[in-house]
């Protein structure tokens, strides 16, 4: 089997990322941005705040849409989890997400154990030591 290449991760990731979205939540992103960094993966989400969430924030419910957006995530993250294990072919150790419900953007933070097999580890972006003890 060829192995892929960094981007094609980064872009089955994104692609099946909205699918998910829309048949879980009814809400398909504008964008999706899907970056490796390290053992980490880093996933920005456009326009991920659902028509319901809009409508408890107009009515002055933001408590009540910020409750729905936690209930939301916690019940698709084991999904997000399971698509991306599914598409990298590594476990993933650690999944955190956040939604700003004021600016509809979604931020994911996965942590790998170590990378998965590609054609092209190089463009990958890696720790460095001394920037972190500055």
């Amino acid at each position: 089997m060829i192995q892929p290449t960094i981007a094609q991760l980064e872009t089955e990731i994104s692609k099946q990322i909205i699918k998910l979205y829309n048949h879980r939540l009814g809400k398909s992103p504008s964008q999706i941005i899907c970056h490796f960094f390290d053992t980490e993966i880093v996933i920005s989400i456009e326009n991920s705040v659902t028509q319901a969430e809009q409508t408890l924030l107009k009515g002055g419910y933001d408590t009540l849409a910020e409750q729905v957006r936690l209930y939301l995530e916690k019940i698709i993250k084991p999904d997000l989890k399971n698509l991306i294990e599914e598409i990298i072919g590594q476990p993933v150790l650690y999944l955190m997400t956040n939604t700003n419900l004021i600016t509809g953007r979604t931020g994911i933070v996965v942590i790998l154990k170590e990378l998965p097999e590609l054609r092209n580890p190089e463009p990958i972006p890696k720790i460095n030591i001394r920037n972190l003890a500055d």
